[in-house]
């Protein structure tokens, strides 16, 4: 396997890169030395390089979403997302309704872990996804997940 795609396989196994490398904000020298790729530091950079040029651009989405806190529901392995809105509890969570997929749930998740908001458990459709969260983080966890929505 040649180092261009031992650097291409590196970078798939590391969504942030990946997400850095398509937002044009990595420094594709010190990338190149925190990878776990055998070869040369520079021809790894040029890998990064090259990979990123053919990467699509993260362009804004019209994504369409109604963001809502619940507070008082509970926590049930067997509901949807781990969640059940309709039973009385003590747990909260943040429902997302519309034009949701994997990116948008996988953005909510590293947007509520960047900010330090704890998820205690989660999950998404084709038309919803939901995210328990402690009570006391409702409020900054609704914030969290309207700007990571609103912003791509």
């Amino acid at each position: 396997m040649s180092v261009a795609e031992r650097t291409r396989e590196a970078v798939r196994a590391d969504p942030a890169l990946y997400d850095a490398l398509r937002a044009g904000v990595v420094n594709y020298s010190a990338a190149a030395r925190s990878l776990a790729v055998d070869g040369d530091v520079e021809s790894i950079a040029t890998a990064l390089r090259r990979y990123a040029e053919e990467l699509p651009t993260g362009e804004q989405s019209d994504r369409r979403v109604s963001v809502r806190l619940h507070r008082g529901v509970a926590l049930d392995e067997d509901a949807f997302g781990g969640v059940d809105l309709e039973a009385d509890g003590d747990a909260t969570a943040i429902q997302v309704t519309g034009d949701v997929d994997a990116r948008a749930f996988e953005r909510v998740l590293g947007s509520l872990r960047t900010a330090g908001v704890a998820v205690t458990a989660g999950g998404f459709n084709d038309d919803a996804l939901v995210v328990g969260v402690e009570p006391r983080t409702g409020p900054e966890a609704l914030r969290v997940v309207e700007r990571a929505l609103e912003s791509r």
